[in-house]
């Protein structure tokens, strides 16, 4: 069996040449929490607050690809000088430890690095106690970018990341990011992601000269410090300070602004030599509007009013109420769910030429742009036994066994006059839009229910609050 060694120890291993030589990683690791094995942790309040351990297999289950990973693994002697490790930001400590135990992953780690914080001090701490080089390394995790994001910071330090928001749920994912790895290895640029469409990206190196284009997502007055949304998919938000902003100017949320990038004392990239721009647009002509973005053909397929539920795993729309308007973007890429929403679509009697109609947008209408407007209804937890439901699949566009666990109505949705380019961010994010694009009656104040709810016939618990 494998030893393993816990953060802090002097103990190094010899990187192999023959790993190296053969394009195999010398070092795998692998996030926890939705990456190896699922739910989350902080998911399993109840058994917090009983301050019960979770029971791996039963509270806790490894995704099956992630196990049949390991098992080839352990066998395959193309491994055999492959060093294993995990890194986990979660607050649940012991709890993580106990669950290696019990999952039998601890004989097989050599390293494990499991604290809250920064995703790079992981990895520094692997590289000291290794003694394995950054490009000799392969990580694993579901969060690819933004304030939770891990493989973009560590993308930059040298690692390739490969990005399984759904974690390691199927063979492929491992299979192809093997198959990358050793195309990768050849030129070994930072900043490279193995996405969880199999395609590959890599950031570009920043240039300090370079001027960039954003809007201001938050602001902390008291403290004197927001953050700045700007780029596509492959960025995230971007830190400031008042004090670099222009002597005597204001700032409000939705502002846009051109700044250059800097790292900052504790090492991290901030805004600096910071403009606020000055639109042609009055102020009065614009509106702050909630976004959220939605690949083909989904994102039709709720436009053109089909599809009157969205379902995700995570939390997304739970902070918003019953009633709240947003944009609905329109994704890059098409979401890959192998067609079979059309076999859901055919089972409620439309044909080929009406489920072509229903996948398509408008003439002019079409990808990194806002399309339509929708407003929210309730968003609610739903059993697997539900979600396998016909007319629940219908309304969601997809088989139970491909639907998440939260389920949000759409109560109406119409489309933009006409469409605006915005670029497109993961979650909910915000963008000044011309008030002039938005269908008519839309902005007007209408009575939004507020509170949580939940109904007693069905007893489903209803999600609702101020965000």
């Amino acid at each position: 069996s494998r030893s393993s060694v816990w953060r802090g120890s002097s103990v190094a291993s010899t990187t192999s040449t023959s790993t190296s030589l053969n394009s195999v990683p010398s070092l795998i690791v692998f996030d926890l929490d939705n990456t190896l094995w699922t739910p989350e942790l902080y998911q399993l309040r109840k058994l917090a607050r009983n301050n019960q351990l979770p029971v791996a297999h039963k509270d806790v289950k490894l995704f099956p690809a992630a196990k049949e990973m390991i098992m080839e693994m352990k066998k395959d002697e193309k491994y055999a000088n492959t060093k294993f490790a995990v890194a986990s930001r979660t607050q649940s400590v012991d709890w993580a430890h106990d669950l290696l135990n019990q999952f039998e992953l601890k004989e097989w780690l050599d390293y494990v690095e499991i604290f809250p914080g920064d995703k790079k001090k992981h990895f520094n701490n692997l590289k000291r106690s290794s003694g394995i080089d950054f490009e000799e390394m392969l990580f694993f995790d579901d969060a690819r970018d933004g304030k939770y994001g891990n493989c973009e910071p560590v993308s930059a330090m040298g690692v390739l990341s490969v990005h399984c928001p759904n974690g390691i749920y199927e063979e492929k994912i491992w299979v192809n990011a093997m198959s990358q790895y050793k195309e990768w290895y050849a030129h070994k640029t930072p900043g490279t992601i193995v996405e969880w469409d199999g395609s590959v990206t890599t950031m570009k190196p920043t240039d300090p000269n370079e001027r960039f284009r954003g809007n201001v997502q938050f602001i902390n007055r008291e403290k004197r410090f927001g953050f700045i949304q700007y780029g596509g998919r492959g960025t995230k938000d971007m830190f400031f300070h008042f004090n670099d902003l222009p002597y005597g100017d204001d700032i409000n949320e939705g502002d846009e602004l051109s700044f250059t990038v800097v790292t900052a004392r504790n090492g991290k990239d901030a805004a600096a030599n910071i403009e606020i721009s000055k639109s042609d647009t009055d102020a009065s002509d614009l509106v702050n509007m909630h976004v959220f973005s939605m690949n083909l053909p989904f994102v039709a397929l709720l436009s053109n009013g089909y599809k009157t539920l969205e379902t995700r795993n995570g939390t997304m729309f739970v902070p918003y109420k019953a009633g709240t308007k947003m944009l609905l973007h329109a994704g890059q890429r098409i979401y890959p769910d192998g067609d079979r929403h059309i076999d859901v679509m055919k089972s409620g009697g439309l044909d080929d030429d009406e489920i072509k109609a229903l996948k398509s947008l408008p003439p002019g209408f079409g990808k990194g742009m806002a399309v339509a407007i929708v407003e929210l209804g309730e968003t609610f937890e739903t059993t697997l036994e539900e979600r396998c439901d016909p007319d629940f699949q219908r309304k969601v566009a997809a088989f139970g066994a491909d639907a998440g666990m939260r389920a949000t109505v759409i109560r109406r949705v119409e489309y933009l006059k006409r469409p605006v380019k915005v670029s497109g961010r993961g979650g909910v994010f915000k963008a000044n839009i011309d008030k002039s694009v938005i269908p008519d009656g839309w902005l007007d104040d209408d009575a939004d229910s507020d509170g949580g709810s939940s109904d007693k016939k069905t007893g489903k618990v209803y999600y609702s609050a101020t965000f």
